[in-house]
């Protein structure tokens, strides 16, 4: 079974591949994170995993738009934690180092190490990629911040470990489908919807679940890009979609939203 992801053989988002779907998948890399939903759409691959938050930058906003623009399901989510080290040519020592290379999202996580150093930051593609990157161009005096796996894959050397402004570093990842995962008992939904601009439509159309004792998890809001300071909102909560209460709080929302769009229902694991 083939999976697509974003990223460079031996990036987080391949782990976030192999955690979901076990080790007999195979992982398909994409240079972003469309081509990733391009290829699900087009049914290139059946399945895509894609971040959509970190706990320690948040979210992924690319991808909470991607969400919008294209028809497919959230059939699972996936958490990885993430270990960033230093990676340099198996001949740099760390002291030579001037200029560090990652994910913009990784450069952030481990920020306050960066500032003490007073490296150059160069943000690359992907994790992983910036190793790629460090080793092809013989930068001697160049770094990358990846994973352990990822200096191993690519024979450089670790120059740093732990090396992230909080340890305790989590990136949750969504997996695309174009079917639904069936109910378990302990779910979770994704939606997308629009308020009407009438006063107190987000307060009515959140009082809706919780005057049925669903726990929403997450909320996010996100420009329209159509209309300047009109925002989407992406509102994860506990339930699926077919539940009794869930089908009730969905229809009740229609009265304050402009539009719904629902993502998908998935077993819960965060």
């Amino acid at each position: 079974m083939k999976v697509t992801y974003q990223g460079e053989t031996g990036a987080y988002s391949e782990m976030a591949v192999y955690k979901f779907f076990g080790r007999k998948v195979e992982p398909v890399p994409c240079k972003d994170f469309r081509e990733v939903f391009d290829s699900v759409k087009n049914d290139i691959v059946p399945n895509g995993v894609v971040p959509i938050e970190n706990s320690i930058e948040g979210s992924v906003n690319q991808n909470y738009d991607l969400f919008l623009a294209y028809d497919l399901k959230v059939c699972g989510e996936v958490a990885v934690k993430l270990a960033h080290v230093l990676i340099g040519n198996p001949q740099t020592k760390i002291e030579e180092v001037e200029s560090v290379y990652s994910h913009p999202q990784a450069l952030g996580q481990c920020r306050g190490y960066l500032e003490k150093h007073k490296w150059e930051i160069i943000p690359a593609y992907d994790t992983a990629g910036s190793v790629k990157i460090i080793k092809e161009r013989k930068l001697f005096n160049a770094a990358a911040i990846a994973s352990e796996k990822a200096a191993e894959l690519y024979g450089m050397k670790i120059l740093a470990r732990d090396i992230a402004d909080n340890l305790n570093n989590y990136t949750r990842f969504l997996v695309l489908s174009h079917e639904d995962a069936a109910p378990t008992g302990d779910d979770k939904t994704s939606i997308i919807f629009q308020t009407k601009h009438a006063p107190g439509a987000l307060y009515h159309a959140l009082g809706e679940f919780a005057s049925r004792n669903i726990n929403l998890t997450r909320i996010e809001s996100r420009p329209t890009k159509t209309t300047a300071w009109q925002y989407n909102f992406y509102l994860d909560f506990e339930g699926h979609k077919t539940e009794k209460r869930c089908i009730e709080a969905l229809e009740a929302l229609q009265k304050y939203a402009a539009f719904v769009k629902i993502l998908g229902s998935y077993p819960r694991v965060i």
